[in-house]
């Protein structure tokens, strides 16, 4: 018979192998679901996995879906491991685009390219004001930071469909709920003609870089994982808990209102009530795919955008509907959480001693 037994320590092995494990049978699943569903199970991977690689246009489509997942993922990933739980990073992003697009509904003709950069600030500013709320909550009446922050996604959804069926509905759009399209000056450059990316994936490659060396060489990113491994240990070592609440939660709320502003700024042009895309919960797997590390999670982010990606394919060439793709990554989820079992037990074969 098959048994659990407690490892002495660890699997270092296991803590980088689970991840890959976890894929393989989410593709071994994913080839079930589409026989299930009476579709070609190689015809069925191979637009989930091929088709959003095998151009260039493919690719710049790629990395305008990873660009945001890379990104709040970066965020949550500082708050992980400083043993915060901020759910609402969907919030935070609807937010920081709201934002952005107030900044950017105010150029005008005369306006020059530096608006661009206060647009993005103004993202990063209400991302981060957006979570300050968590961390005021937290700090001053212990709220757990689970709720709050996931409660405050829904009330994020109301401002925004207050904001584009009202005041900043566009007079001149037949009635649609969205504000006008953004003047060109106001958004983010193109890397090449023809395609959507655009510079934000330079800006979440540049931010994953920075993520790293804040992490893993200062004393800064040092005292918020030694706070969420060993809150005891931190203490001890002066560090404080309440700085590292808010550090964390402020990163994090920016990183994804940056997100949002990019997005607004950049393939979608203007605020609809379409902006909440389901990012910010879809980086919660990127982050935990990833291992909370940044290299892991920019592999992670293109996985999860090829999910993406590939959901909206099978939606048109295979009639299936597109929330495939969430059970693509609902399944990645759960398998990377089976297959975690064996960082920290071994799987033995036979009677138990």
């Amino acid at each position: 018979m098959l048994r659990l037994e407690v490892r002495p320590t660890p699997s270092r092995w296991w803590t980088y192998g689970s991840p890959v494990l976890a894929l393989l049978l989410t593709v071994l699943l994913g080839v079930i679901l589409f026989v299930a569903l009476g579709k070609d199970p190689v015809r069925g991977l191979q637009i989930f996995f091929w088709e959003p690689i095998k151009s260039t246009y493919a690719l710049g489509e790629l990395s305008v879906k990873a660009t945001p997942l890379l990104l709040i993922a970066l965020g949550l990933a500082v708050c992980f491991r400083s043993n915060i739980w901020n759910i609402g990073a969907e919030g935070q992003f609807i937010i920081g685009a709201v934002a952005a697009g107030g900044v950017a509904l105010l150029a005008d003709k005369t306006t020059g390219r530096w608006i661009i950069a206060a647009v993005l600030l103004a993202g990063v500013l209400g991302g981060m004001a957006w979570a300050a709320i968590t961390a005021f909550l937290r700090d001053k009446f212990n709220a757990g930071e689970i709720l709050v922050s996931l409660m405050l996604v829904y009330v994020a959804v109301q401002v925004l469909g207050f904001l584009v069926y009202g005041p900043w509905k566009d007079p001149a759009g037949y009635n649609f709920p969205q504000t006008r399209s953004f003047d060109a000056v106001t958004l983010v450059p193109r890397l090449m003609a023809g395609s959507r990316a655009s510079i934000g994936v330079l800006i979440a490659l540049a931010c994953a870089v920075i993520a790293w060396l804040y992490l893993f060489r200062t004393r800064g990113g040092f005292a918020q994982q030694v706070g969420g491994l060993a809150p005891a240990a931190a203490r001890y070592a002066g560090f404080s808990s309440r700085k590292a609440l808010w550090t964390a939660l402020l990163i994090s709320g920016g990183a994804a209102g940056l997100a949002g502003a990019l997005e607004v700024a950049g393939p979608i042009g203007q605020l609809t009530p379409y902006v909440p895309a389901g990012y910010g919960f879809a980086a919660i797997i990127v982050a935990f795919v990833g291992r909370l590390h940044p290299l892991g999670m920019v592999l992670s982010a293109i996985l999860l955008s090829m999910f993406y990606i590939g959901g909206e394919l099978a939606q048109s060439r295979l009639g299936l509907p597109k929330s495939i793709s969430g059970a693509f990554q609902g399944l990645l989820l759960f398998m990377l959480l089976a297959c975690d079992t064996l960082v920290n037990y071994r799987i033995r074969v036979g009677r138990p001693s």
